[in-house]
C-alpha cells in the first residue's frame, strides 16, 4: 500500500501537453519586440517560471520597454494555440481513471487557463472547483512552495501524506521546499536535470500507477 494519501499534480506539461505551444508564442510575442530567441531558449529559460519573470528575462533582452497589455497578448495568443492543438499528457486519462485516493492540480497559470486546458483535453471533469490551485489566487509563485502546501491543505491531508508530480526544476525546488516528496515526469526534461532533484523520476505516464506502490 502507497504511503501517499494524495497525488497533487502540476498542470502544464505534466496533465496537458501545452509547454511545446505556449513556448512558441512567447517567443513569437518576444521576437516582434526585438528578443531574438529561439524555442530552445524558452525551454532553457521559461519553463516553470511565473509570466513575470519570463516577461522579466525578456525585458532585458530588448532595447524598449515592453507595453503594458503585454499579458494580454501572450494569453490572447496561447489561448488560440490551446484550442486549435493541445493534447493531454499521454496515458495520464487512464491513470486518473485509475487512481484510488484524492488528488488535485497546482499550477503557476490563472484559473481561466487551467480550466481552459484541462476542458479542451476532456480532463476537466476529473477535477472540481475546489481541487483546482492556481498560484494567481495567492499571488505566490514557485519555487515557492505556497501554492502546494494551499493545496495539500485545503485537500485535507498532511505533508507527508501528499505527493507532488512536476515536470519542471523550479516545480520541483518548489515542492522540496515545501517538504513534499515530488516524483519528476521527466518526458520533455529538456536540460535533463529532474534525476538530480527529485524524490524519482520517470519518462511515461502510465508507470505512474507502479511507483506509487
Amino acid at each position: 500500500m502507497s504511503k501517499y494519501k494524495c497525488i497533487i499534480f502540476d498542470c502544464d506539461g505534466v496533465l496537458v501537453d501545452s509547454e511545446p505551444l505556449s513556448n512558441q508564442v512567447m517567443v513569437d510575442l518576444a521576437n516582434t519586440f526585438g528578443a531574438n530567441i529561439d524555442l530552445d531558449y524558452a525551454y532553457q529559460h521559461f519553463i516553470g517560471n511565473s509570466f513575470n519573470e519570463c516577461a522579466n528575462k525578456i525585458s532585458k533582452l530588448i532595447t524598449q520597454e515592453l507595453p503594458n497589455d503585454f499579458e494580454e497578448q501572450y494569453r490572447k495568443e496561447s489561448f488560440k494555440r490551446f484550442k486549435k492543438e493541445i493534447k493531454p499528457i499521454e496515458g495520464v486519462k487512464e491513470v486518473l481513471q485509475d487512481l484510488e485516493i484524492p488528488f488535485c492540480v497546482a499550477s503557476s497559470g490563472p484559473v481561466n487557463k487551467i480550466k481552459l486546458n484541462l476542458e479542451l483535453t476532456g480532463l476537466l471533469p476529473f477535477f472540481q472547483e475546489k481541487t483546482i490551485f492556481s498560484c494567481y489566487t495567492i499571488n505566490r509563485w514557485k519555487p515557492d512552495p505556497a501554492v502546494f502546501l494551499w493545496a495539500s491543505e485545503t485537500m485535507g491531508f498532511t505533508i507527508d501524506e501528499c505527493l507532488v508530480i512536476e515536470d519542471s526544476s523550479i516545480g520541483i525546488e518548489a515542492a522540496l521546499r515545501g517538504g513534499f516528496d515530488v516524483f519528476g515526469f521527466t518526458a520533455h526534461d529538456y536540460k535533463g536535470e529532474l534525476h538530480k532533484k527529485a524524490t524519482k523520476t520517470f519518462s511515461n505516464m502510465k508507470s505512474l500507477k507502479e511507483l506509487l506502490k
